[in-house]
């Protein structure tokens, strides 16, 4: 193998996740408050100090599993009180109209 593919191959399994399947589903289960909670363990661990560079990245990458379940779970409470308001808008508009009793 020539130099360059085995450091290719290397680098690449650097930046390969730390996260195993189990704690990607884990995470993906979990409701806001509960990855809410668990972001703010893994930042104070990080803050802490005192982890090794695996666990240290381990963690970090844990954190951004976290904030990224934690948005889409804020995402989707953004897009129903959208679609309500919508809704509620356009009952309003309609309100006291001929159209209303249709």
């Amino acid at each position: 193998m020539a130099d360059s593919t085995k450091k290719q191959t290397k680098t690449t399994k650097a930046l390969a996740s730390t996260l195993s399947n189990k704690e990607r589903e884990a995470i993906a289960k979990l409701p806001y408050e509960q990855a809410r909670d668990q972001l703010i363990e893994a930042v104070q661990a990080l803050e802490a100090g005192g982890l090794d560079l695996d666990a240290s990245m381990h963690q970090w990458e844990i954190g951004e599993a976290l904030a990224k379940r934690a948005q889409e779970l804020l995402d989707q409470v953004r897009a129903k009180l959208d679609a309500a308001q919508a809704q509620q808008a356009s009952a309003g508009a309609s309100a006291g109209t001929q159209s209303n009793l249709e």
